[in-house]
């Protein structure tokens, strides 16, 4: 053989990708196959127009042979194969691409530039170093009409040995003379782990990977029982991949039931989707596409541990199990496949994470999903339904993460809870509900819609025959913080202290009532407001409470109560959470508010009065569904009321 050296840069950009670039080992076997199936794919393409050239090759396949004795792996291609001079200029990515012209253009590149230009260079056939200390290669070209081919052999150490020798039909066979820590790893000895790997990598190549597999048949019997034949191990070709991409079938041709069994086998999910999306995309970047919306959500979805991507592949050879990159945070529930020709089958995620064409494809793919469920919801309500009860919490975060640059994407898919009726609606049917002169979206946030129903707050606002939405999800103020307003209606809360329900005429009515009531009692008011200065920051008389004796009300200077304790059981650190300002509101209207006054009159330093001060701002608190600070106490202080009252 005549040795040969690579040059400096080539050995040293050699080590950078073996070392650096794959971590995952085991995507040697996806490199060498795409290889191979690239060279069939040649070798049809040459004999469109030379019809000789496939005379001797045979039908197309890729071979896969284990010899354990000699620790080997062969993978071998009837395809369109090289000659001497282009075995030296062509294998692998790196001795053609020119390794000076890539530390050239490294040495002048940010980071970002740097991944780029490692993702187009890439690794390709040199992938075999991770897993072999030595790899041979034999092949033939069909463009040679003789039997002369080429064998090739280097240990990846920056020499390389080529030679000329007699082969019989075109093609490429590669050895692997595995490492002995690879084997232990990977198993690459073993059938099972080799069709595991490519099925897991190459499933979708379309031509046969096949492999020799022993097959034990069973023992036969004649009537009487007696084995006519002993069980017997036979050697079988098996073809190891399925050669069947249903993304790369048309919508037409693929049934309903073949999509689900899809979904099923690749997601190992047991449920159905509630919806399928098949799409594809040509132009600036071409792409297929097969998403799937689940039926149901992932029990560790909201958890850290959870990993949100589709399946990516590059000409049906698998890239990447989980591509982040092509689903926003807020669709993480989504699952599926892309297959896209543009991309490098050497990509890495880091590379991803800056890719042109990445982001055009997933910016598609997110308008492909949100106009589905529109449609979705628009057009199959119930089956909308299903789905928001689902994964609704999580279209409410895409409104509130990425500061707020998805809240006209996501505002008209949102459904809430509403006084209106029992079933949910969204906030373009509550604006077509608004009467004439409401000028504001209502909404109450707390525990359920039932509790909700019920708290004082509510009355003004029924009052006025006003619709309030229910606010029940933790996400739910986080969202509306950020959504602020929908088709220039303000949201509204309830329990805010500047909630403005009247009109003109009826403010200054009021105004003046209780301008009067609260002048005859502002030392009663001062009186309560110093028995709970380190509960409240004012009290005050209430003009939108009829029914109930109090209500407690955010201050518009922070968060509101219900956020506060929602900040507080999501709170994992020492720190305590924010406080809401809070303001207890006293109906003036109330016999509650008459006992108070009645009590102030006759001794203004009433121990009574810090008592009631308590109790009422206690049961503020748990018409809140905050429990007391000490419930004990509480409990004493309202068996002491009740006691002293005269019956």
């Amino acid at each position: 053989m005549g040795k040969r050296v690579f040059k400096a840069e080539t050995k040293q950009l050699l080590d950078l990708m073996i070392n650096s670039i794959y971590t995952n080992r085991e995507i040697f076997l996806r490199e060498l196959i795409s290889n191979a199936s690239d060279a069939i794919d040649k070798l049809k393409f040459k004999s469109l127009t030379e019809t000789s050239l496939s005379e001797n090759t045979g039908e197309p396949e890729i071979r896969i042979e284990i010899d354990r004795e000699t620790k080997t792996l062969k993978i071998s291609d009837n395809g369109i194969g090289m000659s001497y001079d282009e075995a030296i200029d062509n294998i692998g990515t790196i001795a053609k691409s020119g390794s000076k012209e890539f530390f050239d253009k490294l040495k002048n590149s940010d980071e970002k530039s740097a991944q780029e230009l490692i993702g187009q260079f890439g690794v390709g056939f040199y992938s075999a170093f991770m897993v072999a200390e030595k790899v041979r290669i034999k092949t033939r070209s069909a463009f040679e009409k003789e039997s002369e081919g080429v064998i090739w052999e280097s240990a990846g150490d920056g020499n390389y040995n080529i030679d000329k020798t007699e082969l019989g039909k075109p093609g490429t066979e590669i050895t692997l003379f595995l490492k002995e820590d690879a084997v232990k790893e990977h198993d690459l000895l073993s059938p099972y782990a080799i069709e595991e790997l490519v099925s897991k990598y190459s499933d979708y190549i379309r031509y046969p990977i096949k492999m020799e597999v022993e097959t034990t048949l069973p023992e036969e019997k004649d009537e009487t029982g007696k084995i006519t034949k002993e069980k017997e191990i036979v050697i079988e070709d098996k073809t190891l991949n399925s050669m069947k991409p249903i993304w790369q079938k048309e919508k037409s041709d693929v049934k309903d039931e073949e999509y689900k069994e899809f979904y099923r086998h690749a997601f190992h999910a047991y449920d159905d989707p509630v919806d399928i999306i098949h799409t594809k995309g040509e132009g600036t970047v071409e792409y297929k596409a097969l998403i799937f919306i689940p039926g149901m959500i992932p029990f560790n979805f909201y958890s850290s541990h959870y990993e949100r991507g589709m399946k990516l592949y590059s000409k049906q050879v698998f890239i990447m199990e989980k591509c982040k990159e092509l689903v926003p945070e807020y669709l993480g529930f989504i699952k599926g496949v892309v297959d896209s020709p543009d991309f490098s089958l050497n990509i890495s995620r880091e590379i991803l994470q800056h890719s042109s064409q990445l982001k055009i494809i997933a910016k598609n793919l997110e308008k492909k999903v949100l106009g589905t469920l529109k449609y979705m919801l628009e057009n199959d309500r119930e089956k909308y339904v299903k789905f928001w009860t689902e994964f609704g919490k999580a279209i409410k975060a895409g409104i509130y993460s990425d500061f707020g640059a998805n809240k006209e994407k996501l505002q008209d898919l949102l459904l809430f809870e509403s006084s209106y009726d029992d079933g949910l609606t969204t906030l373009a049917e509550y604006v077509k509900r608004m009467p004439e002169g409401q000028k504001e979206i209502y909404y109450a946030a707390g525990k359920d819609k039932t509790s909700l129903k019920n708290i004082p707050q509510m009355e003004s606002v029924f009052d006025k025959g006003y619709e309030v939405l229910f606010f029940t999800d933790k996400i739910d103020e986080f969202a509306s913080a950020v959504l602020i307003s929908y088709q220039d209606k303000p949201l509204k809360n309830i329990s805010a202290s500047d909630l403005d329900l009247e009109s003109e005429d009826e403010k200054k009515e009021k105004e003046e009532k209780r301008k009067a009531i609260e002048e005859e009692s502002k030392s009663l008011l001062e009186t309560l407001k110093e028995h709970l200065k380190d509960e409240v920051k004012d009290i005050r008389l209430s003009s939108r409470l009829k029914n109930s004796a109090v209500c407690l009300v955010s201050g518009s200077d922070g968060i509101s109560i219900n956020m506060e304790q929602v900040l507080s059981e999501a709170s994992m650190s020492d720190m305590p959470p924010p406080k809401a300002s809070r303001i207890l509101e006293i109906n003036p209207d109330h016999k509650v508010f008459a006992t108070l006054n009645n009590i102030y009159s006759k001794d203004p330093g009433s121990t009574k009065l810090k008592d009631y001060a308590q109790v009422l701002y206690n049961q503020a608190l748990l018409i809140e569904g905050i429990i007391p600070k000490d419930p004990g106490k509480f409990a004493s202080l309202v068996s002491e009321l009740i006691s002293d009252v005269s019956v």
